[in-house]
């Protein structure tokens, strides 16, 4: 994070993720909706990328450890059940799922 607490860069833990996020775009109802609470939660999570819950240790999906090396583990709530699960590396916020 920034001097003032802000994240600097967003990305995707993996291409497929990132490429299934642009996809939501141009699809239906349902997913362009998706699609729009993802990009406002992106937009919050710059401003304050504490603003999820700490997801405990224990929960960590183990590829997430394994492959990713991650030491934090965050999660945002989305409408209709669905979550953004995120970790801060340095001054990037990098989306999980």
């Amino acid at each position: 994070m920034n001097e003032d607490g802000r994240v600097q860069t967003v990305g995707f833990a993996d291409p497929k993720l990132l490429a299934a996020y642009h996809t939501l775009e141009s699809g239906t109802f349902e997913d362009r909706r998706l699609h729009a609470a993802l990009a406002q939660a992106v937009k919050t999570l710059k401003k304050n990328p504490e603003a999820g819950p700490k997801v405990p240790r224990p929960l960590w999906p183990r590829i997430y450890t394994q492959v990713h090396g991650i030491d934090n583990l965050r999660k945002l709530d989305l409408p209709d059940g669905w979550r953004l699960t995120y970790t801060l590396k340095g001054s990037r916020l990098e989306v999980m799922s």
